[in-house]
């Protein structure tokens, strides 16, 4: 299965003719891989623009809850059912995973060292990550090249090793201002904090506005100092 992935990922790249994979490569991955095709969404700006691309595209959607999630993030998944009209798939961290670690190490030990939290977004993101991704050949994100400088090099077409598929990032080289114009264009649901300041929304205690001239990263887990803040759901070696 991995092998002829792989080479099915070398024939998708052969069709990639330049450097500049736009949001119409979309209907091509659709194409080639009929039916195995998802998309995570968090319900940011970028995430909601994939949707509105996708909406009617063979193209499943699915969601992780955290259980740590803002109500903002939940009413904006309210809206974007009604709006886009497309079934979002929920997935959650494992009952008996969560109830040991918060057992031995408390409700908020993410905020003790990285390894803990690092522990917490292991649970309660990665695993049920790989769970929405299985039978599946393509993992399409709304990743953008502008909010980690981790991601600056990164691809828009990569083969993601540790979960087996191809990723594709249709949004990766787009500016803030060229979201923000798609949303406002489309009338778009979107989550409110983003108007207070939250670039990069996630779990709330790990999430918190940004200041003015601050990076785009330094809303997430802000008492880390360190250069890559990930969770674990996109590791780029």
């Amino acid at each position: 299965m991995e092998n002829n992935l792989k080479k099915e990922f070398e024939e998708l790249l052969e069709k990639a003719s330049d450097n500049t994979i736009n949001t119409d490569f979309l209907q091509v991955v659709v194409e080639k891989f009929p039916g195995k095709v998802i998309f995570s969404t968090s319900f940011s700006y970028e995430d909601q623009i994939v949707t509105h691309l996708i909406k009617n595209l063979d193209v499943d959607i699915f969601t992780l809850d955290t259980g740590r999630l803002f109500e903002q993030t939940y009413e904006t998944w309210t809206a974007s059912r009604a709006f886009f009209k497309k079934e979002i798939k929920a997935y959650y961290p494992d009952t008996e995973e969560i109830r040991e670690f918060v057992s031995q190490n408390g409700p908020d030990s993410f905020y003790q060292s990285v390894e803990q939290r690092k522990a917490c977004c292991t649970i309660r993101k990665v695993h049920p990550l790989k769970k929405a991704l299985q039978g599946y050949k393509v993992w399409i994100t709304g990743l953008r090249s502008e909010h980690s400088t981790n991601r600056q090099n990164m691809p828009q077409l990569e083969w993601d090793e540790d979960n087996q598929i191809i990723k594709f990032h249709p949004l990766l080289h787009w500016t803030s201002e060229q979201v923000l114009e798609y949303v406002q264009m489309y009338h778009l649901p979107y989550n409110y904090l983003h108007k207070k300041g939250f670039v990069s929304i996630g779990c709330e205690p790990c999430t918190r506005a940004i200041k003015e001239g601050e990076d785009f990263r330094a809303g997430r887990w802000w008492w880390e100092d360190a250069n890559k803040k990930e969770c674990g759901l996109h590791i780029h070696k």
